[in-house]
């Protein structure tokens, strides 16, 4: 399918493209593999698209001021295969080597997906476990916003209108924390039907997130105060609205959600 007529852009810098989205109705283009498709289907139909795909300072990793940074422009297969990333986020490393295939993972990039919010995509329950901060910027400066704060409905997140995020920043994790990514795929798309995050840090405390579940990725505070696993998987998703669609019904969902819950705590125990 032929998407709707409209003007393209090319930033080489955050500043050009905060600029270009501030003239009009455009949309941001990085990796590109959840807006093209959008807009063949004619269900996103900006008048303009600003590529950043080029920009080098939304690119990279490093470790800086306590926090690992992770650029909004890196893609999911760098950071699958980054050795700071698997020496103290395994589970990053592990969720974006789950990421579609070959051709999403070397294109798609960590901010687009944040920034489109689809409630199947595997970095909402990650950043959320992580205690992880988006880093947005527009014409009116730089925000910080946490994880926990950043999605807000389906498809819908805190960045205002002609913002960008710009960076991932998430606290260096202390020596003996353990986490895994358990992810039960759509078979096809490799999105998830259920997928869970879990951090648990050296003082024993445990940070539990989903994605696929509901309309957004959410951590759930029941099961992380639940006292054993038996206890945790029972508390799972109660009391949250559980999507339904032709992929899995609100109570396959709903188990599932409870047995991945178990894989993932018991790969941290």
């Amino acid at each position: 399918m032929i998407p709707v007529a409209f003007d393209y852009q090319r930033a080489v810098t955050v500043d050009e493209a905060i600029a270009a989205l501030s003239s009009g109705d455009g949309k941001i283009l990085a990796g590109g593999h959840s807006l093209l498709p959008a807009m063949k289907l004619r269900l996103n139909q900006p008048a303009k698209l600003v590529d950043i795909s080029k920009i080098d300072a939304l690119k990279g990793i490093k470790e800086e001021d306590g926090e690992i940074v992770i650029g909004a422009g890196t893609t999911h297969g760098t950071i699958a295969s980054d050795d700071l990333i698997k020496s103290k986020l395994p589970f990053f490393a592990t969720a974006a080597a789950l990421i579609g295939d070959v051709q999403v993972r070397n294109h798609g990039t960590i901010g687009g997906s944040l920034a489109h919010a689809d409630p199947a995509a595997d970095w909402g329950a990650l950043v959320l476990a992580a205690d992880a901060a988006i880093i947005t910027k527009g014409s009116s400066g730089s925000r910080r916003v946490a994880a926990v704060d950043f999605f807000q409905g389906l498809f819908t997140t805190a960045l205002e209108d002609g913002e960008i995020i710009t960076e991932v920043r998430i606290p260096v994790p202390a020596e003996g924390t353990k986490t895994s990514y358990q992810k039960f795929s759509q078979p096809a798309s490799r999105f998830a039907i259920v997928g869970c995050a879990i951090m648990k840090k050296a003082d024993g405390k445990i940070n539990i997130a989903f994605t696929g579940v509901g309309e957004v990725p959410f951590r759930d505070s029941a099961a992380e105060s639940a006292a054993s696993i038996e206890a945790a998987v029972t508390a799972a998703a109660e009391g949250i609205t559980v999507m339904s669609d032709h992929f899995a019904s609100e109570e396959y969902r709903k188990h599932l959600a409870k047995v991945y819950l178990r894989k993932a705590l018991e790969a941290v125990a």
